[in-house]
């Protein structure tokens, strides 16, 4: 046995330890009924953490690639674990199929980044299209999976720790997640300034290119359906994929996308009114959306005065509300209707020193104006805490400190 798999292996055993404590389904319970909409306490997670990093992947040892990628993920999740929040663990490690990928980018052309002189640091997006009519130089989505290399890789991994945890094979068409909310790609092919000033000077141009990318995405995620290419494992909420309404995750286990959870976003239309970001993006997300069986919105952005917006949205179940969203109003336009997905803003939380008392002031005030919804609480994008990492447990303890009174 190699020294790499060595290493693979013992962090499996610790893991599979992790998934099998009995509080992954007094969790799973939590996360079913709150996301069905039944009174829970508020549910806390930490998740989008740079601090993984800064905890896991620097004591990375394997030398191959293939393998240190998996043992990043197993020392990602055992941190998480120490952390003490409301994540559940679950029992297979995942192996992403080899899948067919246009040159450049998964639509064929190269997201320009125009970097400044700091290693690691800012880059400007340096957006291709620069023809909005010209559509030909964008290529268009197809579902094709590499069966002969990712036999390959699903042996490996199945080989080091297959006899420790089951090995899930990740299937789903390219264009899933970020790459099919069509906002995330819009803002790097056509750029955010542009496409704002295409929605007055060009708008028949801007709705061809949208509806084209939406109608790429829409085909290929119907051949991934046809070929039996969508599995439980493919659940996506950004926070726990449980409900009563559908199967929890679970590997190697073929659906459809109206057994899966969804997520969509459109950061990029942060600066965009209701109006025109309805128009010319959310009428195009919920064509995908609908396909699905539950769904979840908003990343980063503002939704303030987008909620009622947002109910036309057939199957929606969660909304986030961010550090800049109006936390009051946010809950009068929620109330029960939905899940309440409250992320906090991380630097007045965690990453610029830590005060317990102003993080209690904060999450109370915040209670407060949201009482009567369906709460969770998300600590997302954290990028530092300043080499304390213990400060994200005591963060969680902080915090139930307040919500324990809102159970």
């Amino acid at each position: 046995m190699s020294r790499d798999i060595t290493i693979l292996h013992d962090l499996a055993a610790r893991y599979v330890d992790i998934c099998n404590q009995l509080v992954n389904d007094e969790r799973r319970d939590l996360w079913r009924r709150h996301n069905s909409l039944e009174r829970t306490r508020p549910l806390v997670l930490c998740n989008w953490l740079a601090t993984w990093y800064e905890a896991a992947e620097s004591k990375t040892e394997c030398e191959d690639p293939f393998y240190r990628a998996h043992e990043t993920w197993l020392r990602q999740r055992l941190f998480q674990d120490s952390i003490g929040d409301d994540q559940i663990f679950e029992p297979f490690i995942t192996q992403r199929a080899s899948l067919y990928s246009p040159p450049h980018s998964h639509w064929g052309v190269p997201y320009g980044r125009i970097r400044g002189d700091v290693p690691g640091g800012s880059w400007k997006n340096d957006p291709p299209l620069h023809n909005l009519r010209d559509l030909s130089m964008l290529a268009a989505p197809r579902h094709e999976v590499n069966e002969e290399a990712t036999a390959r890789n699903v042996a490996r991994l199945q080989d080091a720790v297959g006899d420790l945890l089951e090995v899930s094979v990740d299937r789903a068409p390219l264009w899933s997640g970020w790459n099919a909310d069509i906002s995330t790609d819009l803002g790097y092919i056509r750029g955010i300034d542009t496409f704002m000033l295409d929605m007055y000077d060009d708008p028949e141009g801007l709705h061809k290119l949208v509806g084209w990318m939406r109608d790429g995405i829409l085909r290929v995620q119907d051949e991934a359906e046809a070929a039996g290419d969508w599995s439980l494992c493919n659940h996506n909420n950004q926070a726990m994929c449980y409900a009563k309404e559908l199967q929890g995750p679970k590997a190697n286990t073929p659906c459809k996308r109206e057994d899966l959870w969804v997520f969509f976003s459109a950061q990029e239309f942060t600066l965009v009114s209701p109006r025109m970001h309805d128009e010319f993006l959310l009428q195009y997300q919920i064509s995908l959306m609908s396909r699905f069986g539950l769904s979840a919105y908003g990343c980063c952005e503002d939704l303030t005065e987008k909620i009622d917006m947002l109910r036309q949205i057939p199957n929606l179940r969660r909304i986030g509300v961010t550090p800049r969203a109006d936390v009051r109003r946010s809950a009068e336009q929620i109330g029960e209707d939905y899940v309440f997905s409250w992320r906090p803003n991380p630097s007045e939380m965690i990453c610029c020193g830590f005060d317990p008392e102003h993080v209690r002031k904060v999450v109370r005030d915040a209670m407060e104006a949201s009482k009567g919804c369906h709460v969770d609480i998300t600590l997302k994008d954290v990028q530092t805490v300043e080499h304390d990492t213990s400060r994200l447990r005591r963060w969680v303890e902080t915090v139930r400190s307040v919500t324990d009174d809102y159970a």
